[in-house]
């Protein structure tokens, strides 16, 4: 492949014919004040209270924030976010946004909810995988707890026990289901001290359906300075246990809420000591499992465009057609639309993850979007100054 034919994420019309004129000036906004720091911090304080007081927010926050974010509050609901992706050749991930769950009614609705995703994806090519995090089948208090137990550190109570065994179902009902309909289905990354227990689950689960076909996908973070070696020894397991690997590769999304805990209770910090680094292991783990497709197959779910377009220069460099099945590219509804909409132009796999649930439910989400774009400054501002310039060239035209 080309270097001409590789994707360009700065073909504005390309990366928002999906936008009305209307939407593309709330993008503008929203962006606009996302990348203000100060307002960002004022607004999250605001929403948490109102939150806290059981504050009607819907009339502010669903013609804007949640609408660009959000499809919706129910499966049926993200139906247009669906049909309007997939017109551009852009698949869908459901993602049910409610989450901090700990009453066990509750998080067998949850599950419940995520099971609807993977049997409304069921025969329908427009989605490309159902996702769920395990907190939003557990409690972070039980899963700290596997996680010091798998670790020797404690052991369980016989309650414990049986909750970690509702647990488990509760992941394997949506494991196998997943199989059933022929899908594939990612387990979300989370906070370093429930991860353990999360990784555990994982590879149990890719245990049993990686078999025949990759079915299960787990997630590693490469802001963590560990997981580059933990990728290595997890195919390596899998190798040896005569199963295949699926792993989506993200930079990471608690990065300072890791470095404050490591600090408070005095532990080393499990973070990368900067974003070179970061990125460093980010693109030599794509490149390592690019290497091994035959063993490991990949979601790229990364919103930095040097990244991605990597991939695709490594993609090409070994003969592999963009549109192979064993790699796709994972963005959030909402962002990075110069990367997803121009890889989907040139025949990458690529979807959208498009949060849904009620507006009450997803705040703490669209409250955390808001925070990551506000740390990732340079992202922001660039994303922000492709709108600008589709608003200007349709101004023009």
């Amino acid at each position: 492949m080309s270097q001409s034919s590789l994707p360009r994420f700065n073909d504005t019309a390309q990366a928002f014919q999906h936008l009305s004129n209307a939407e593309l000036r709330r993008a503008v906004a929203l962006f606009s004040l996302i990348g203000k720091p100060w307002l960002v911090q004022v607004g999250s304080a605001m929403a948490n209270l109102a939150l806290a007081l059981r504050i009607p927010l819907g009339w502010a926050v669903r013609p804007t924030v949640y609408a660009h974010f959000c499809g919706g509050e129910s499966i049926d609901d993200s139906e247009e976010t669906v049909a309007k992706l997939a017109a551009h050749n852009v698949r869908t991930i459901l993602d049910y946004s409610a989450e901090g769950q700990t009453d066990e009614a509750d998080l067998d609705a949850t599950c419940s909810e995520v099971l609807a995703t993977i049997h409304a994806a069921d025969g329908d090519a427009r989605h490309a995988f159902a996702v769920f995090k395990v907190s939003g089948l557990s409690s972070n208090a039980l899963l700290e707890k596997v996680g010091k137990a798998l670790a020797g550190r404690a052991a369980l109570s016989q309650d414990d026990e049986a909750a970690w065994e509702r647990v488990q179902r509760r992941v394997r009902t949506l494991c196998e289901a997943t199989a059933a309909a022929g899908g594939r289905i990612l387990i979300d990354a989370e906070e370093s001290w429930i991860q353990d227990a999360i990784d555990a689950l994982a590879e149990d689960m890719m245990s049993d359906y990686n078999r025949e076909q990759v079915v299960v996908y787990t997630t590693a973070q490469m802001y963590r300075h560990d997981r580059l070696a933990y990728l290595r020894d997890m195919a390596e397991r899998a190798e040896e246990g005569g199963y295949a690997c699926g792993v989506k590769l993200v930079r990471g999304a608690y990065m300072e809420k890791e470095r404050e805990r490591a600090e408070k209770q005095g532990h080393p910090s499990p973070i990368q000591p900067d974003k070179a680094s970061t990125d460093r292991d980010f693109d030599a783990a794509v490149a390592w499992v690019l290497d091994r497709l035959e063993r490991v197959h990949l979601v790229a779910g990364s919103h930095n465009e040097a990244s991605n377009l990597r991939l695709c220069e490594l993609m090409a460099e070994r003969g592999l057609d963009p549109g192979d099945a064993r790699v796709a590219f994972a963005q959030l509804l909402g962002m990075s639309d110069p990367i997803t909409f121009n890889l989907a132009a040139h025949g990458y796999n690529v979807a959208k993850y498009v949060p849904y649930g009620p507006i009450r439910e997803a705040i703490p989400y669209l409250i955390r979007r808001a925070q990551e774009n506000t740390s990732v400054a340079g992202q922001t501002s660039r994303e922000l100054d492709l709108l600008k310039r589709e608003q200007s060239r349709r101004n023009s035209a």
